[in-house]
């Protein structure tokens, strides 16, 4: 198979296998475990983690916390409107998808007094603009505490469901604190409050920000996948994590939102900013040497990163495998860990 080829990293589904409520409890998710030198799979339960991860590692999370960037407004036309917040740009300048056609000096009328109006259009489909109330733009933290009144979770695409309230905590990881995504980092998801002490008593953690933008959920599109663009993400590493990754300590990350954050900063040397490299066969991580990660959309740069650390063919056997096994797949489905 080509490394390059964007057919190289399809594969045949089961829609039925789409998982669209968590499992409870959450240590009962399966767990397929990839054993890179030897090339072994095994089947577990996540609850039974422990037993597999090595000695003397480090491990890292993403303590993001996923906004209500879901809201419904209607133009001053009266045409109703879904908007999906994508990020901050700053100086009160918001990016956002918008269903349906529009134009630059569009207004969108929410609940509460909230405005937005359109200021720009993106090629990738994004819309720019400033949110506002009573005529006073907003900031992206006041932002925030205004579509946390009105707005909904934004649950993916792929989970053919009208969010609940069950989502407002099931969608967002146990150590979630720091408000900015409009995704969740879904390895994350598996850990209850139990897991997470039993992980802490026995290895060195540490946490990293990055907040996951809607493009994670873009498959790719050109033919040859050295052309694809990859969305920006703004991150920020604490000290802590920086330390581990300065180390010689071998690193597990949870999630590819915790590697591709790594990975940025071994690349770039910068600790906070905007985070956009692109990992597959052929641009492996350097620094990250285990991944936690859950089961991954056809044709997107999760399952190219994935393919990073154990290659294409390898990738194919494996989802092949989980899907004969009838895994539980995407953001509420069970768990594959690579060591």
């Amino acid at each position: 198979m080509s490394v390059f080829s964007v057919k190289s990293y399809d594969y045949k589904f089961d829609n039925s296998l789409i998982a669209t409520e968590p499992i409870q409890p959450k240590e009962s998710a399966k767990l397929l475990i990839y054993f890179r030198e030897s090339k072994k799979i095994v089947h577990t339960n996540f609850g039974n983690i422990l037993e597999y991860l090595p000695d003397n590692i480090s491990i890292i999370f993403n303590n993001t916390k996923v906004i209500k960037a879901r809201i419904f407004g209607k133009k001053v036309s009266g045409g109703k409107v879904e908007v999906l917040i994508n990020r901050d740009l700053g100086n009160c300048k918001i990016s956002v998808f918008i269903k349906g056609r529009i134009k630059i000096g569009t207004k969108i009328l929410f609940d509460n007094d909230l405005e937005f109006e359109i200021s720009e259009l993106i090629s990738d489909g994004s819309r720019v603009g400033i949110f506002s109330k009573f005529n006073q733009p907003l900031d992206f933290s006041e932002l925030i505490s205004e579509i946390d009144i009105i707005g909904n979770i934004p649950l993916p695409p792929y989970i053919s469901r009208e969010d609940n309230f069950a989502d407002e905590v099931d969608y967002q990881t146990v150590f979630a604190k720091e408000k900015g995504a409009v995704a969740s980092p879904t390895a994350s998801l598996h850990f209850s409050e139990e897991m997470l002490s039993k992980i802490e008593r026995k290895f060195q953690t540490a946490y990293l920000t990055l907040h996951v933008g809607a493009g994670t959920f873009k498959p790719v599109d050109v033919s040859d996948i050295r052309e694809h663009k990859l969305h920006k993400e703004i991150f920020s590493i604490s000290s802590k994590a920086q330390e581990i990754i300065n180390s010689d300590s071998k690193i597990l990350a949870v999630g590819t939102t915790v590697t591709r954050t790594i990975e940025y900063f071994v690349k770039s040397g910068e600790n906070s900013g905007e985070a956009d490299i692109f990992l597959h066969p052929e641009s492996k991580p350097n620094r990250v040497d285990y991944l936690l990660t859950n089961f991954h959309l056809p044709k997107s740069t999760l399952l190219m990163l994935v393919s990073s650390f154990i290659g294409i063919d390898e990738m194919q056997r494996v989802y092949k495998e989980a899907i004969n096994q009838r895994y539980r797949f995407y953001s509420y489905g069970d768990a594959m860990l690579i060591i």
